[in-house]
């Protein structure tokens, strides 16, 4: 009986040790790098990193976007606030269309000897232009980093107030 119990147990560890071969093969070919489950997961954590960087990349490039924005914003909400106080120092101008009158000069009665003058050509006003000063930038020039003083109330206000508006 007892050989009969040694001959199962060679057996079952022959058995055991042919099971294990056949595992052993198959596990290795599952994790094969080039055709198998770990090729796949090789590709796949490379793809990983790779959408890992690009996505950093992506960011950055956001933010910068974004401070470039808010830059041009900013300059962009300064040079429409100089622009409004542009066109509402228009409204002080003298309006060209109305000039005084010239004096007419005096008709003269004919004279059969006298050879005929020309009129008088009228003279031009000038418009005076906009004057700049250094504490005020020019269109040209970038706004300063410190904001402009505020008035009190808004320039449209002020200007319907001097014209009687209000």
């Amino acid at each position: 009986m007892e050989m009969i119990a040694d001959i199962l147990l060679v057996t079952g560890a022959l058995g055991a040790g042919l099971y294990c071969f056949v595992l052993a093969r198959r596990l290795s070919r599952f994790n094969d790098l080039e055709t198998g489950v770990g090729g796949a997961v090789a590709v796949l954590s490379a793809q990983v990193d790779d959408l890992t960087k690009t996505l950093a990349a992506a960011q950055q490039t956001a933010v910068a976007s974004t401070r470039s924005l808010d830059g041009l914003t900013d300059r962009a909400e300064g040079v429409a606030k100089r622009l409004e106080l542009l066109v509402a120092s228009m409204h002080d101008l003298p309006d060209p269309a109305v000039r005084p009158a010239a004096p007419q000069p005096a008709p003269q009665q004919m004279q059969p000897a006298a050879a005929p003058q020309p009129a008088p050509q009228p003279v031009p006003q000038p418009v005076p232009e906009p004057q700049f000063t250094a504490s005020e930038p020019t269109p040209l020039q970038p706004a300063a980093a410190s904001a402009p003083e505020q008035p009190a109330e808004p320039v449209f206000m002020r200007h319907s107030a001097a014209a009687g508006g209000r």
